[in-house]
Formats: structure tokens, C-alpha cells, sequence
């Protein structure tokens, strides 16, 4: 009995001393607090899109637009990325538009359609753009099963320009274009008709759609001011644009990337990480220049 008592005692002991050490490293290693206020967005200023006055006025849209604010403000995780992903991909996405005529917003169509990623939609829509394949192959893309160019950040943003000039010829208005890139020009056009309005914000469209502007002008105001929304980041904590040495082009078949990749110095993860529009092993060829990317 008394043996038994003993045992029990010395467990009870080393538990009892395995907590208070569990606790010392705790205390010793812990977090700083992160400082917090959980607040209202203000909206009681003008917003646009691409310079054209959303009407916060109107209580709908001022409560549509007060809804996507606190949701993505909020969204901590997503928000911080695309904020970091945005030092990447930004200045190229930027340079393009401009270069296209297209108004600078647009680019905020790409953190609210894939947050920079190379995204699949359950529609089959790729890419930091989310191209449809018949879009994308219209647009002048290649897209097969060795190939896809809707992965080439260059390239699909290229096209994406070539389509928002195509629904800005269709509708002159780029808030319109927004909403149609996202629900389609036809629908668009035929909600346009059929309500007897003139505007995004009097047409009552799919939840989607509906949202999407909306969206748009929510990261807008996120991205363009982190710090007002509490998003406190150092420039030196931006991802920075992909670091490559060579431009190799290409017009022949390559039958084994792999061996490619290290005749020429690298790999074949480095290669598929450069060029994520390379899906498969091995490359045919296209009747047309292509460009491989490698440190």
C-alpha cells in the first residue's frame, strides 16, 4: 500500500514539474501581443473605378460597398498575401495596362479573381486572370494539354487587355466592362435591356456579379492604403519580382524538359516554377516563338 502511495506521489511530482517547465518555455517564447482594433470601415467619402463616381449616396450601394469592406478587411490572411503578392506582380501587370491604355484599377480584377494565384474555377476558368479556354484560345493564347498560356502572367494579361477593349467597345462604360467580365458581356447586355437601366449599380444581377464591383472597390481601398485598415508592412516584406538571367527561345519540340533544364544549368523544378504555362514533361512544338525563362 504504502509502495503504491509512493508511486503515485512521485507521478503526480514529475507531472506536476513537467507542467511548470512547459509553462517557463511558454512564458519565456511567447508571442508578443499583436495589437488590434476591430473597426468600421469608413465609407463617408467619394470612391471610383477607374474615374467613374460610385454613387455611396444611394443606401443600396453604400451598404453593398460598407459589406465587401469589413468582409475583406478582416479576411487577415488572404488580405496580408495579396499585399505581399502584389510587390511581385504589380509592377508588370501595371506596366501593361498603361502600355494597353487601360485604366491602372483594372489590376485590382486580379487579387478579387484568383489572389494571384494560378487558380482553376469549377467552370474551368485558369490563371491570374481566370480565362475561360475558348476566351483564352480567341484572345490568341495556346492552351492544350502540354501548354498554357494562361499561366504566363505576361501573356494572360495581354489578352485580358485585348477583351476588356473588346466589352469597352461593347458598352463605354468601365464599370459596366468590370461586371461584364465577370457575369459576360451577353448577360450584361441583356439585364441592360431588360431592366431599362443604363448602369451597374440599378441592375439587380446574380449574387456573384452583383458582388463583384463591389469587391473590386474593396480591395481597391485595401491595397491602395494598408495602413488606414491595419496592415502594417515593411517594404522589405513584399515578395519581389522573379529574379531570371535568361530569356531562351524556343521553336523546336523539347522532348524531355528535365534533361533541358540541366544542360542548361538548372532543373526541372526551377524551370517549372519560372514557367508555370509548361504542364507536362516535355514540350511539342507550336508553329510559333516561345520564351523559357531560367535563373
Amino acid at each position: 500500500m504504502k509502495t503504491d502511495l509512493k508511486k503515485t506521489f512521485l507521478y503526480l511530482m514529475g507531472v506536476a514539474l513537467i507542467s511548470i517547465a512547459s509553462i517557463t518555455l511558454h512564458d519565456a517564447f511567447e508571442q508578443e501581443p499583436l495589437p488590434q482594433a476591430i473597426k468600421s470601415p469608413s465609407i463617408n467619402r467619394p470612391f471610383d473605378f477607374a474615374g467613374e463616381l460610385v454613387p455611396v449616396t444611394n443606401q443600396d450601394v453604400r451598404d453593398r460597398l460598407d459589406k465587401e469592406l469589413v468582409m475583406n478587411t478582416y479576411l487577415h490572411g488572404f488580405t496580408l498575401l495579396n499585399l505581399k503578392m502584389a510587390g511581385r506582380y504589380f509592377p508588370l501587370i501595371e506596366r501593361i495596362l498603361m502600355e494597353e491604355n487601360i485604366p491602372d484599377d483594372f489590376k485590382y480584377l486580379v487579387p478579387v479573381e484568383s489572389n494571384f494565384s494560378n487558380a482553376t474555377s469549377p467552370a474551368g476558368a485558369k490563371g491570374f486572370w481566370q480565362l475561360m479556354p475558348s476566351t483564352a484560345k480567341e484572345l490568341g493564347l495556346i492552351v492544350n494539354d502540354k501548354i498554357d498560356e494562361r499561366y504566363n502572367v505576361e501573356l494572360a494579361t495581354r489578352a485580358a487587355c485585348k477583351f476588356i477593349k473588346t466589352l469597352y467597345n461593347r458598352f463605354g462604360n468601365w464599370t459596366l466592362v468590370a461586371a461584364a467580365y465577370n457575369g459576360g458581356g451577353g448577360r450584361i447586355d441583356r439585364e441592360l435591356k431588360a431592366q431599362k437601366v443604363n448602369n451597374f449599380y440599378d441592375l439587380y444581377l446574380n449574387p456573384e456579379t452583383s458582388k463583384y464591383i463591389f469587391r473590386i472597390l474593396a480591395i481597391k481601398e485595401l491595397m491602395s492604403s494598408p495602413s488606414n485598415f491595419g496592415y502594417d508592412i515593411d517594404q522589405v516584406e513584399l515578395y519581389k519580382p522573379l529574379t531570371t538571367t535568361r530569356q531562351i527561345e524556343v521553336t523546336e519540340a523539347i522532348p524531355d524538359l528535365t534533361a533541358f533544364a540541366i544542360e542548361n544549368g538548372s532543373t526541372y523544378r526551377m524551370l517549372r516554377y519560372l514557367n508555370p504555362w509548361i504542364i507536362d514533361r516535355d514540350l511539342p512544338a507550336t508553329g510559333k516563338k516561345l520564351i523559357i525563362l531560367l535563373p
